[in-house]
């Protein structure tokens, strides 16, 4: 089924042709001949939408227009007026509704109008529901998320927070895997003891090894007295290596030592220091083709890897956006001392329709900008950035209806991996793993179609 519609119009004989062909459509239909009659069975039943001509005995249709947009706001109405009549069309909108048809009606025509205000009160629906909701806080507090690949992470999470594996957590930039790190320390029964963050690509390779592994008194030109270092410094805590694709190569047997022995040897020390320290180390890079190229140890890979966790895009999350907008949202009003209540529906609709490729840290930031910038009560289009207003969807297709336009095979299987690898940021382990092929099956697919870099 399509949707609900209610049909009013005082000509009986075009209410059960219109009601026929939508039926046909898959549509389940209702209809009246009085505006009033239509009114009360809209108080004690739902529709999708009201379709009503403009011109009715008793309660007009512009009358009914505004009874429902006073009354049941959450769905739209499309008028029907004649072939001409512009006033009456725009006064139909002027009372509260969606969108408007011409007699005669036009069936393909009428069909589009309907499913684009039954898509309209649907994501009104959605927008009420998790404005209304509050988020899902069981065992994970800063994370929030409904869609299935949330489900899972969170499954996953539940498994192994209070394990002392080591996990390496795999994601595009800006997916929150920090949080996901300094989550599953907070559920650890290491909770008490420090949680210590480092960017593995922020410090050059000496004060990298410094860092983390401390230094002693007179080690290098300017270390004037002993240093504990990080894996010190998270003693019976958790030590979060972000980047952790970026720890130069010559570091990386001292990574691994610490990792194999729970044993660390400051710089310029002579003996070992053992250290109780779990791991959660994090990439957006690939990994396993770092591997392959010589430029992380295999080891060491393998070593980091015992569990591995992928944090999904905020792309394939679904209206998961919709959930963490207004969240941001909530947090912005109330920072910039503004009252702004939520998003509007056509807002709504764009952030749905964005691919986000900075994920959650750009809807953040988006956010952030939409509450300073807004006016409303409700973020409106206009509040948002300029390249997710302009944003028009990409859609892949593989056939069409004309013989004369269909692909070939290898055309087609070609177009779909270069997309695949596009939404998967060009990792092409997670590519693999798509598609199902083993990574070399896939290079050199690539390598045929002259799509690898350079």
């Amino acid at each position: 089924m399509k949707g609900r519609v209610l049909i009013v119009d005082d000509d009986q004989s075009m209410c059960e042709m219109l009601a026929a062909d939508l039926k046909h459509r898959d549509y389940r239909v209702s209809w009246y001949t009085m505006a009033e009659d239509a009114f009360v069975d809209l108080k004690e039943a739902d529709f999708d939408v009201v379709l009503a001509d403009i011109h009715l005995p008793g309660m007009t249709g512009i009358e009914l227009c505004e009874r429902i947009a006073a009354n049941r706001p959450d769905i739209p109405v499309v008028a029907m007026t004649g072939f001409g009549s512009l006033e009456k069309a725009v006064a139909s909108i002027r009372a509260g509704a969606y969108d408007f048809v011409t007699k005669p009606v036009d069936s393909d025509l009428l069909e589009m109008v309907l499913n684009r205000a039954i898509s309209h009160h649907a994501l009104q629906e959605k927008v009420k529901l998790l404005s209304r909701m509050a988020p899902k806080r069981q065992q994970f507090d800063a994370l929030l998320g409904e869609s299935p690949p949330m489900q899972k992470l969170f499954s996953q999470m539940t498994h192994i927070a209070d394990t002392d594996i080591s996990i390496l957590l795999l994601g595009e930039s800006g997916t929150g895997k920090e949080l996901v790190a300094q989550t599953l320390h907070e559920q650890s029964r290491r909770r008490r003891a420090p949680f210590i963050p480092v960017n593995c690509s922020a410090l050059p390779e000496t004060l990298l090894e410094s860092e983390l592994f401390g230094h002693k008194k007179g080690a290098y030109t300017g270390a004037t007295a002993d240093r504990k270092g990080l894996f010190l410094e998270a003693e019976n805590g958790t030590l979060f290596l972000d980047e952790v694709a970026e720890m130069p190569i010559m570091l990386q047997p001292k990574l691994l030592r610490a990792l194999e022995e729970r044993a660390i040897r400051p710089l310029g020390g002579n003996s070992e220091i053992h250290i109780d320290v779990r791991i959660i180390a994090a990439t957006n890079q690939d990994l396993e083709r770092a591997v392959e190229e010589g430029r992380f140890r295999e080891d060491l890979f393998y070593r980091l890897n015992v569990m591995q966790i992928e944090v999904p895009p905020l792309r394939s999350r679904g209206t998961d956006v919709l959930l963490l907008a207004d969240q941001f949202v909530k947090q912005y009003a109330q920072r910039f001392n503004k009252r702004v209540t939520g998003i509007s529906e056509n807002a709504a609709q764009r952030l749905i329709d964005y691919v986000w490729h900075g994920n959650v840290r750009e809807l953040r930031n988006a956010m952030e900008r939409a509450v300073a910038l807004t006016r409303f009560e409700k973020i409106a289009v206009d509040d948002l950035p300029q390249k997710i207003q302009a944003y028009k969807s990409e859609h892949f297709f593989i056939g069409s209806h004309d013989p004369h336009e269909l692909l070939p095979m290898e055309d087609v299987e070609r177009r779909y991996l270069l997309h695949v690898l596009k939404i998967v940021g060009g990792n092409r382990s997670a590519a693999a793993r798509i598609l199902k092929l083993d990574r070399k099956t896939l290079y050199r697919k690539l390598q045929r179609y002259g799509a690898l870099k350079k």
